[in-house]
């Protein structure tokens, strides 16, 4: 299978480059500026259509994984022209590419197109911003849906692995590093998410793409947990000092964009559907722990 992979050097697309590399598929790694780990390396700009025209052509794709995105919820609020290009043009771009190559693509979208105002969101549950990272995923998603492609849209939330981003530590990382450090350090209480393990992303994410649904599902952990309780299961897990995390509230942390207070996702669907199925917190963590030497 010839696969094309847009944001190929973050976490998820260099987990996906990884996982197609080792089955044998034909994996083209697209990336602006920092090389990708995995895969043929495809210099890739999606903002424009010539680039990613150009990469379709020389990719031939028959699935594309489209991870691509400005997603620092800060980042986008200050910088809201780039993050209209990136996230709906660039999106647009791949979409309407895909759609004339007549490939399959997989849109990885975001649990931030909700509110947070209940949590535990379904695929049809209305889309409610609260920031404008969401709302860039709200008008692609919908650009997506527009353009005549094959596709799947996901929603997934709050990806952890054992691998960073280049420098960028994810959340389970950074939280083992300030635990390792003793220094006491503040988590919000207040804010729940469906912790998504990288590894288990992937497995699903080549089910669906290998199943060929179609619309929208969400594909995230299976536990709805606060940040603070994600932290204090993983301090638990790798056998590290519970005691030094703070909880916090939302209000005490100088964000420049809103959050949602609930955005956590309900993968019912996706639990029934698929044989690689959402898995529990614990059971994640105990699987990112033998990944990381002591």
């Amino acid at each position: 299978m010839n696969i094309l992979i847009t944001g190929a050097s973050g976490l998820l697309g260099g987990r996906i480059a990884e996982y197609a590399d080792s089955r044998g598929d034909s994996v083209f790694s697209g990336y602006l500026r920092h090389h990708p780990p995995f895969g043929y390396p495809l210099k890739l700009d999606i903002t424009s259509s010539q680039s990613v025209s150009e990469a379709f052509r020389k990719a031939r794709p028959d699935v594309v994984f489209h991870t691509a995105a400005i997603t620092g919820v800060d980042r986008c609020e200050w910088e809201r022209d780039l993050a209209l290009q990136v996230n709906v043009d660039g999106t647009r771009n791949v979409a309407d590419a895909a759609r004339d190559a007549g490939a399959y693509l997989v849109f990885l979208s975001s649990d931030y197109v909700f509110d947070g105002s209940r949590g535990l969101y379904k695929e049809d549950d209305a889309r409610n911003p609260v920031n404008f990272l969401g709302k860039t995923k709200v008008i692609a998603e919908d650009a997506v849906r527009a353009s005549g492609a094959r596709h799947l849209i996901v929603r997934t939330s709050f990806i952890f692995g054992s691998r960073a981003a280049r420098a960028e530590a994810n959340f389970a990382l950074w939280t083992i590093r300030k635990l390792k450090s003793h220094i006491p350090f503040r988590i919000v209480a207040d804010q729940f998410v469906t912790p998504t393990y990288d590894r288990n992303l992937v497995k699903m994410l080549f089910e669906v793409a290998e199943k060929g649904i179609e619309g929208t599902l969400h594909l995230a952990g299976a536990t709805r947990v606060s940040k603070y309780d994600f932290a204090f299961s993983i301090a638990k897990s790798f056998g590290l000092d519970w005691e030094i995390i703070i909880p916090s509230s939302m209000s005490e942390i100088g964000w420049i964009a809103e959050r949602p207070v609930d955005s956590s996702l309900d993968t019912s669907k996706a639990q029934k559907m698929l044989d690689n199925k959402p898995m529990a917190l614990g059971d994640s963590l105990k699987r990112m722990r033998e990944e990381i030497p002591d």
